[in-house]
């Protein structure tokens, strides 16, 4: 991946680093990415009005975590272990 830089400064870019398919997981997830001062952006994804309708599970959430691609290894080794988080693939080819 590349990074920008400015002023001998380097910026890395925020990814996607996982997703979570329940509130209670979002909210221990959140902890502890805030304990551990790693910043983050949730994205909530919308279903499909014929998804909600007729779906096999009408309450599931799903919820993108975005993350600074330098934080990615740290916050994976955090997090193993969290019911219904599913870490997106990080490597490279």
């Amino acid at each position: 991946m590349t990074s920008l830089t400015f002023d001998n400064r380097v910026v890395n870019r925020e990814v996607d680093f996982c997703k979570v398919y329940t509130l209670e997981s979002k909210e221990k997830l959140e902890r502890v990415l805030l304990k551990n001062r790693i910043s983050y952006f949730i994205e909530w994804q919308e279903r499909s009005w014929f998804s909600r309708t007729f779906g096999s599970d009408k309450q599931k959430n799903i919820f993108t975590i975005r993350i600074n691609e330098a934080d990615v290894e740290r916050a994976a080794d955090l997090i193993r272990g969290i019911e219904s988080v599913k870490i997106k693939n990080t490597s490279e080819d």
